[in-house]
């Protein structure tokens, strides 16, 4: 089952987000994601597997912002790799975003 944690405050995104992922693995998952805007970006990390797996790829002096978000996904359509994890990033690489549930139209949108 996905989760979502997202972040806007003054502490560090990062360290928030990662604790409530934690808080949301009893709900089964086989992927996880996180981003984290960076002054005039997003930096963003995903992987198939855990939250330990994922903390395992962050770079500390990488993601040091204060707002971000964070999801555990189950996949129902696709594989559960990083292509397919949240946070998905925009064309530009300023939008990302997470969605819980099927998405029915998904190849009309592609």
């Amino acid at each position: 089952m996905c989760g979502i944690i997202g972040y806007l405050g003054h502490k560090n995104a990062k360290e928030i987000i990662i604790k409530g992922l934690k808080r949301l693995e009893y709900r089964g998952y086989d992927s996880v994601g996180i981003a984290i805007f960076e002054e005039d970006s997003i930096n963003s990390v995903k992987c198939s597997g855990k939250v330990g797996d994922l903390e395992n790829q962050i770079n500390d002096s990488y993601f040091q912002g204060t707002v971000g978000i964070g999801h555990t996904r189950w996949a129902t359509h696709g594989k559960p790799n990083e292509i397919n994890a949240h946070p998905h990033l925009d064309y530009s690489g300023q939008i990302a975003v997470v969605q819980n549930g099927i998405i029915e139209n998904y190849r009309d949108l592609s």
